[in-house]
């Protein structure tokens, strides 16, 4: 595991290389479906599909109540639609069931653990995409891990090789300054895709080799 200066060291490489992105909060319902639209597609087909989520549904009870073919119709750009249609309704339904109206606001007011508590008991919401709606709707001190940041992460030596993507959240948490906590998540995604791929890293083009394990292997 990397020592806090090296942390700080690897931070403010990638920072000098893709920028210090400044945290904007985001509606947090919205994140929370834009998150499950995300996985398995890539950023463009879950924007598409949110957008036309959202113009053939204005309000969030309209795509609670919606019959699932129409929900399943609107959000087919991202992929996987049989399966992401019954999860976002199923949230919505979670979320009225317990609050009485569609809104997750409120948890800007809990604890950390509080708030991540009460979002994995929303049927579908795992670590990830719990920690998301935590850091990018609530500005939160949350980590989120995706297939990037894991892939990344691992290569750098920050978690173990064998880690998977559940524990990686805890661990990740533990090892970086909150503070850091989005720009370094964002940047480790953009490296991600920039340099570090899954199966043809560009590892003559990377600058962080000298702490990267997959270099030297």
């Amino acid at each position: 595991m990397r020592t806090d200066e090296t942390i700080l060291r690897i931070h403010q490489l990638l920072i000098d290389a893709y920028g210090e992105p400044a945290w904007q909060p985001q509606e947090p319902v919205a994140t929370l479906v834009l998150t499950i639209l995300s996985q398995n597609t890539n950023d463009v087909n879950r924007d598409r599909a949110f957008a036309r989520l959202r113009e053939r549904f204005p309000s969030w009870e309209l795509a609670r109540d919606a019959p699932l073919p129409e929900l399943e119709a609107a959000i087919r750009p991202a992929g996987l639609a049989p399966t992401k249609a019954p999860y976002i309704q199923g949230a919505l339904r979670h979320i009225t069931a317990q609050r009485g109206r569609i809104e997750l606001d409120f948890l800007a007011a809990m604890g950390l653990e509080e708030a991540r508590a009460w979002l994995l008991d929303i049927p579908g919401v795992g670590p990830k995409t719990a920690a998301i709606v935590l850091l990018f709707a609530l500005g939160k001190p949350a980590f989120p891990v995706d297939t990037h940041v894991h892939r990344v992460s691992r290569r750098l030596g920050l978690i173990p090789d064998r880690v998977s993507r559940e524990k990686a959240h805890q661990l990740l948490e533990a090892k970086i300054p909150p503070d850091l906590y989005y720009a370094f998540h964002l940047n480790l995604i953009e490296h991600g895709r920039a340099l570090c791929h899954a199966r043809t890293p560009q590892c003559a083009r990377c600058f962080l080799p000298e702490w990267c394990n997959y270099a030297h292997s």
